[in-house]
């Protein structure tokens, strides 16, 4: 629902029809909102299930949960009204979320010993630290070039994210699924990935638009790519749920690519790396995995529903449009991003009618939840 209103009201943002507070210059509210609001409710969603069911303990339900959806929601009403507020008032409930957050999901991870899944802890306390140095930019005691430097920072601990978890999920998913028995993991690769992209973090932390940073894109893109291709994405053409989220694999190939290209010395690349990375990467993933993860943790078939199909396919045709207009028609770059707000707030729109009653209603095989 929030991905619904935020897009939007960017557009309106952006076209001047509506004004932006002081807190933050337009373009940084927008990324942050859509990094540290939108991404971090998913992240959060998809950690406190699944850290559950990794431990056999549970994270957050009822008042706990109540509170931790009361501290994120809070925090967008923060930044929406930041002009009404003090800004030490803002960037402290902007903040609270994240380390409630750790806090629920260190309780089970630490009590069960689950070495396994620290870097999952380590990932959410330096969101919380790339959160952190925005805010002080935009309270003035951080340099004011930081706040550009702390969304890529988180841009770059999602994928960082997405980079661990698709390793593990995605060669299992589609191989049982499709029963193709050749489809693997393989480890060493893994690592190259998730190395080339925490890497990339830090050289946008400490060194960014370097052709270090370039040239660390580049080959995560190629480590990225040589591990996807043992995951069967041609056997998954026919499972929505599944291609979905091989499509978002595919985005985080090609984003990195661009984005490493365009530090390399080709510049107009840059915007369009940067959202297919965003809106093609983190949008088709978090979508293809609330999808697929509803159903399962919900007892039913893990079929998509057919509408949910359609929302998938809407959400990559807004990935095209929004990675190719700038670059193959620059005059109709406005035109372009009405287009793509349209085929995303479709995409997510087809999800909450479709999934709130999934959502809503007990599990249909008895079990809690």
């Amino acid at each position: 629902m929030f991905a619904l209103a935020i897009v939007p009201t960017w557009l309106l943002v952006l076209s001047g029809k509506l004004e932006a507070t002081a807190y933050l210059d337009p373009t940084s509210w927008h990324a942050h909102e859509m990094v540290f609001g939108f991404s971090v409710a998913v992240i959060a969603g998809f950690l406190l299930t699944a850290v559950g069911n990794w431990t056999q303990r549970e994270t957050a339900i009822g008042l706990p949960l109540v509170a931790l959806v009361a501290l994120w929601v809070a925090g967008r009403l923060a930044m929406a009204f930041s002009g009404m507020l003090p800004p030490g008032v803002v960037a402290a409930t902007d903040l609270a979320f994240l380390p409630a957050l750790f806090i629920a999901l260190a309780r089970p991870v630490i009590f069960a010993n689950n070495r396994r899944n620290y870097v999952v802890l380590a990932v959410v306390a330096a969101f919380f630290v790339a959160n952190l140095w925005l805010h002080l930019s935009a309270l003035g005691i951080a340099s004011a070039g930081s706040a550009r430097r702390a969304t890529m920072l988180g841009v770059d601990l999602v994928l960082l994210l997405i980079t661990i978890i698709l390793g593990r999920v995605l060669p299992m998913f589609t191989r049982n699924t499709t029963g193709v028995a050749s489809i693997r993991s393989i480890p060493l690769l893994d690592k190259c990935a998730i190395g080339c992209v925490a890497a990339l973090g830090l050289a946008d932390a400490l060194a960014p638009a370097t052709r270090v940073a370039g040239v660390v894109a580049v080959v995560g893109a190629v480590f990225s790519l040589a591990r996807g291709r043992h995951w069967g994405a041609r056997h998954s053409l026919q499972q929505p749920l599944l291609l979905v989220l091989h499509a978002g694999q595919a985005w985080l190939v090609v984003g990195l690519f661009l984005r490493g290209v365009a530090l390399l010395g080709v510049p107009v690349l840059a915007s369009p790396a940067t959202h297919a990375l965003t809106v093609g990467a983190i949008g088709s993933l978090t979508l293809g995995m609330m999808g697929r993860v509803a159903l399962g943790h919900t007892g039913r078939m893990l079929v998509a529903p057919k509408p949910a199909a359609a929302a998938f396919l809407l959400l990559n045709l807004a990935v095209f449009v929004r990675v190719l207009v700038p670059l193959l028609a620059p005059a109709w770059y406005f035109a372009g991003l009405v287009v793509t707000a349209a085929l995303w707030v479709s995409a997510f729109a087809i999800f909450v009618v479709v999934y709130t009653p999934i959502l809503a209603a007990p599990r249909v095989d008895g079990k809690p939840g």
